[in-house]
Order: C-alpha cells, then sequence, then structure tokens
C-alpha cells in the first residue's frame, strides 16, 4: 500500500514540481522553498527506494 501511494506521489512530483537537475540549480544559491521542493522529491525517491 505504501509503495503505491510514494509511486503516485512521485508520478505527481514529475507533473507539477520543477526539475532543478536540468536547470543546473546551485544547492548553495536556492532558497528556502527551493530546497523544501529538493528535499521534499528526495524524501519521496527514498521511500521507493527503501520499499
Amino acid at each position: 500500500m505504501k509503495t503505491i501511494l510514494f509511486k503516485f506521489l512521485n508520478f505527481l512530483n514529475k507533473i507539477f514540481l520543477p526539475n532543478y537537475t536540468k536547470r543546473r540549480l546551485d544547492l548553495s544559491k536556492a532558497s528556502k522553498i527551493q530546497m523544501m521542493i529538493f528535499g521534499w522529491k528526495l524524501y519521496i525517491t527514498k521511500q521507493i527506494i527503501n520499499q
């Protein structure tokens, strides 16, 4: 059940949230909101991998 939920959240992330890797965002110059989005996407990805 958790795997399906996190895969669905990952799908929504790909659609709605920006991809900072393609934009070559420098994390040392990122704003707090950009860091929050990056952290959220990282959390979702780690949850999918760990399951």
